[in-house]
């Protein structure tokens, strides 16, 4: 049986749907009802909490592969008590989504340094393992749907700055092919980029050549950059994506990998993919 982490969230789901129907899966969520669309023949549904050690032993009991997705920066214990957890349930091979970052020394931030030492926890786990190393993701330029639908902007820092991204579908079939051939792809670790680099001018320029409405990208200065993303977020974790966005404009994001296409047999998909099928999110009736 396999078993997915952050089964309800942009990756995990998108797996979860991908292997419904080719293998036993086990949902792992704090709120089943919120994964009533992937459930099916061969599914279950686990409630479970990662602050909860013993949901996760009874989650992960008969349990041989897992995806670990998690998503907290300001904590290791998460990653900690899967990990314990998956050892003492007999689990053999974890899938984890990292972020390629880790693979700069330069990328001292909060946010890389915690995903570098969260795979040193997977390493030193004693269970197999497979890293997964995304770019950025196509889809967070969904952050930007209010204000094109609105007002026909885009506002970003860093607007010519390119950044190889990926198309989260292209991260699920990854994750789904080490997740069924765990001995062939154990003791991997895989960088995951789209087939072009791209700054957010170029993406705006897609998006409205797609929709067929003239789009305005507007640069943000860092301070505002930063303000909007205190806003949002803790401020340690506001710093390190301002950190990271630094870095982006200094031309570290920019390389292209060829990971996906070779294992996949395809090419990558391309942001103008992603962008014409999710195109209702940016129209103005959406």
């Amino acid at each position: 049986m396999i078993l997915l982490t952050g089964a309800t969230g942009n990756v995990g789901g998108l797996v979860a749907r991908r292997l419904r129907g080719t293998t036993p899966l086990r949902l792992l969520t704090r709120r089943p009802d919120r994964a009533a669309d992937l459930t099916g023949p061969q599914v279950e549904v686990a409630s479970g909490d990662f602050d909860d050690p013993a949901s996760l032993r009874r989650a992960l009991t008969g349990v041989t592969s897992a995806l670990l997705v998690t998503a907290h920066p300001l904590t290791h214990a998460h990653d900690e008590h899967f990990l314990a957890a998956a050892r003492a349930s007999g689990v053999r091979h974890v899938v984890k989504l990292s972020a390629l970052a880790v693979t700069d020394p330069d990328a001292t931030d909060l946010i890389t340094s915690w995903q570098r030492e969260n795979e040193q926890l997977l390493g030193d786990s004693g269970l197999l393992w497979t890293l997964l190393r995304p770019r950025a993701f196509m889809s967070n330029t969904l952050g930007w749907a209010i204000s094109v639908r609105a007002e026909g902007v885009v506002r970003a820092a860093g607007g010519t700055a390119v950044n190889a991204t990926v198309d989260p579908r292209d991260i699920a079939d990854v994750a789904a092919l080490t997740l069924l051939a765990p001995d062939a792809h154990a003791g991997r670790a895989y960088a995951l980029t789209g087939p072009e680099a791209l700054s957010a001018v170029d993406q705006t320029k897609i998006l409205g050549e797609l929709l067929e409405r003239p789009l305005h990208f507007e640069e943000l200065s860092e301070v505002e950059a930063l303000r909007r993303l205190r806003a949002r977020y803790p401020a340690p974790i506001a710093e390190a994506l301002a950190e990271s966005s630094a870095r982006g404009r200094a031309g570290t994001k920019a390389e292209v990998d060829p990971t996906v296409a070779r294992l996949l047999d395809r090419p990558a998909r391309s942001y103008r993919q992603w962008a014409r099928d999710h195109l209702k999110a940016f129209r103005s009736e959406a």
